[in-house]
């Protein structure tokens, strides 16, 4: 099926069960807190598994002048260490097309793999992996994006989306606005900081490859691995049940799969491997660094004029990849004239990729602040401002929005929150040696469509078997497709099996980009509507008037149970791809975010005191994982604003704060009151089961909804992220 019309009342609207929007605990919970649940490292394969352990270029740019392998290949149980003299040829492209390893002499950026030793044992891997003697001849390279600017560039098209829009003339408009503001925001380079290490356990059966790995996406991971090893796509099998976390950290195929695969093919015998806490920072990607200049004209009501938004990012002289923090610029507010420029810095350190919510989430950290900025000068409250400039279409494509609820989401946090309490003026709300403050921020996050197949089966005993290539990255993939298929075939949901995570199974779109629920549900709603006019057929009833419940199928007077219809099985095949839906209406998600802070006067210690997060994202699936992805999100914000900050040496494009010791994201004591709640919602235009991505929304707009509390509580206002302490200390007010 194709999205090119607005979908009908259907099997989850009409006569429905209520299975699917229940708040039901996961179906794959009682596996992962007993440890049933494998991970890609804890696969084993027998006696004859090997180990794995990567060397890491210990200069940022040059070549390798001479490599010593002699040492650790007398080690230990060592039978093998690969570098760039005895490793294959392989494919190239950008890091989503190949990833080749240990291809040469050059030197790309710190931490690339130079060498990799396999043993016996990971101790006797990584033992003689301090054994390998690698000189270099360092050249000097570029690392920093703020020194660098003047190399930026107007990188390619990236996912269907322009590098610059225009729209009227913004130059002007901005010049004779008679309100403006003119700021410019940082975020820093940032690590996705998932709980599993990448890993890998690679084996071979002849030329067949199978990798139990670490992947968000498998089917892509699939057509990479075969171009890099420039083997048919038909020979890669990745399996990959359970993975814990990704953030868009495991979207794309890493340096662990790649050398397992070539040390297993050498060795003919299965080899494993998992990257250190320390070596992901280098290893695989992160999300750029970003310099933001926000502009921001309006009339004397507020009603914006002009607004404009340059973006910086930077990546490797290879990759066109870059941060689009000024896409939700192009559609969030109304105003005539607009301007959204992006320009990438090439960079001699380690790839720059999708990091939760890219995009959004650091775009947001600066439109957001503005707003509030602009708000401030205006002398209007924050809703107040973002209300009248409520857009009735899309204002850069003109189009009309598939749901757009943003002003319910708006007024309900505020009611929620108790906003009519908040003090205008910063720094007047004290308690105790704290500075109290209250901030908002809008979240806005993109609803795509991917394409996904899938197959339902129902058995003869009852129990309907659900097959897709998706993955399950910890939010809740399992429960929502056992949802739908209960639903679907009025089964109860102990009776559905759901197999992902494996691509012998048919294609799906994986997780990641707030994609992979509506677009695995969706494929997975089509096969059910196959499956249920074949038994329809089968029981001799009109498929339009059928009703599944109980495990029967009623039509009338006349009820059959289904393990009467299906013989010795019967299956049904389901797709879902994008059409011209995507194109003729503008289709996101939104929220509002209300924080409340505590500013320390002495010493600059911010603290959240409440947080809460109201949203409407079509039809919600499951209430309770939805309300987890969101929080969860929400939290990532915390993080963002607060928090997460890869530390560069500009010296050598080397990442000094390189483990979950010194790179601080929030835990359980940063985190008091938090709630999430969604909105009553249906899209019809956006996929079968009228839902939008969830995932990522959370994330959007919550740090600068943080951001926006501490200068209501203090009246500092910092713009370059994250928000510590020392910014802070600066600019608190004088105490008497």
């Amino acid at each position: 099926m194709e999205m090119n019309s607005p979908v009908g009342a259907n099997a989850l609207d009409v006569g429905a069960d209520g299975i699917v929007g229940k708040p039901m605990d996961r179906v794959d919970g009682r596996l992962k807190v007993t440890g049933g649940a494998r991970y890609a490292y804890e696969m084993r394969q027998g006696p004859s598994m090997l180990y794995g352990f990567v060397v890491e270029a210990s200069i940022g740019k040059g070549k390798i002048r001479s490599i010593d392998t002699r040492a650790a290949e007398k080690a230990p149980g060592v039978v093998l260490v690969l570098t760039h003299r005895n490793a294959p040829e392989q494919g190239t492209g950008n890091h989503r097309e190949a990833h080749p390893v240990l291809t040469g002499p050059q030197v790309t950026r710190y931490g690339e793999p130079v060498a990799f030793v396999v043993a016996d044992s990971f101790e006797q891997a990584r033992a003689a992996a301090y054994l390998v003697d690698v000189k270099y001849d360092p050249s000097s390279g570029k690392y920093a994006l703020r020194t660098n600017l003047d190399q930026a560039r107007v990188p390619h098209q990236r996912d269907g989306a322009v590098a610059d829009s225009t729209v009227g003339d913004f130059a002007s408009a901005f010049a004779d606005a008679p309100v403006q503001i003119d700021e410019t925001y940082t975020t820093p380079l940032q690590s996705h900081a998932m709980m599993e290490p990448h890993a890998t356990l690679a084996m071979w059966d002849g030329d067949k490859l199978v990798l139990h790995t670490a992947n968000q996406m498998l089917n892509q991971g699939q057509k990479v691995i075969a171009t890099t090893l420039k083997i048919p796509v038909e020979n890669v099998r990745l399996v990959s049940p359970f993975i814990g976390g990704g953030f868009g950290g495991k979207l794309w195929v890493n340096a662990d799969a790649i050398l397992a695969a070539i040390a297993s093919r050498q060795l003919q015998r299965p080899v494993k491997t998992a990257l250190t806490r320390q070596q992901i920072f280098h290893v695989t990607t992160h999300r750029s660094d970003t310099i933001q200049r926000i502009r921001l004209g309006t009339d004397r009501d507020g009603r914006i004029l002009a607004i404009g938004h340059d973006v910086f990012s930077g990546n490797l002289p290879t990759e066109q990849t870059y941060e689009a923090a000024a896409l939700q610029t192009r559609t969030l507010y109304a105003g005539p004239n607009r301007l959204t420029r992006h320009r990438l810095v090439p960079l001699d350190i380690p790839v720059a990729s999708s990091m939760r919510a890219p995009g959004e989430a650091v775009g947001l950290l600066a439109l957001e602040c503005a707003m509030d900025e602009l708000a401030e000068k205006l002398n209007l409250d924050p809703i107040e401002l973002r209300m009248r400039n409520e857009p009735s279409e899309d204002p850069e494509k003109h189009i009309p929005y598939s749901s757009r609820h943003l002003i319910a989401c708006l007024q309900e946090g505020a009611r929620r929150f108790g906003w009519d309490k908040r003090n205008a003026k910063p720094g007047q709300v004290r308690d105790g040696r704290w500075l109290v403050g209250m901030g908002m921020a809008v979240a806005t996050r993109g609803n795509p469509l991917q394409l996904s197949k899938a197959n339902v089966r129902l058995d003869s005993d009852g129990t309907a078997t659900v097959r897709m290539a998706m993955t399950d990255i910890g939010t809740g993939t399992y429960t929502i497709l056992a949802q739908i298929a209960a639903e679907m075939l009025g089964l109860p949901t102990e009776r559905i099996r759901v197999e992902i995570g494996d691509t012998i199974f048919p294609q799906a779109a994986g997780s990641g980009g707030s994609f992979g629920a509506g677009s695995s549900g969706s494929a997975l709603f089509e096969a059910c509507h196959v499956l249920r006019e074949k038994l329809a057929r089968t029981a001799g009833m009109d498929p339009k008037t059928a009703r599944f419940a109980n495990g029967s199928i009623a039509s009338e007077e006349q009820s059959r149970k289904l393990t009467d219809l299906v013989g010795t099985g019967m299956d049904a095949d389901g797709e879902i791809q994008p059409g011209s839906n995507n194109k003729n209406f503008s289709q996101q998600s939104y929220g509002a975010h209300f924080a409340e802070v505590g500013v320390d006067v002495d010493t600059g210690e911010v603290r959240l005191r409440r947080m809460l997060g109201v949203f409407t994202a079509g039809r919600v699936l499951n209430a309770k994982t939805a309300r987890s992805q969101a929080i969860g999100g929400m939290v990532f914000g915390v993080g963002a604003a607060l928090h997460e900050d890869v530390t560069l040496d500009p010296r050598f494009g080397y990442y000094v704060n390189h483990d979950l010791a010194e790179y601080h994201v929030p835990v359980h004591a940063d985190i008091p009151t938090i709630d999430a709640i969604f909105l009553a919602e249906l899209d019809n235009e956006s996929n079968p089961l009228k839902s939008k991505g969830i995932g990522e929304l959370g994330i959007c707009g919550a740090g600068a909804s943080i951001a926006n509390a501490i200068y209501n509580a203090c009246g500092a206002r910092i713009r370059d992220y994250p928000i510590t302490l020392d910014k802070l200390l600066a600019k608190l007010p004088v105490q008497a």
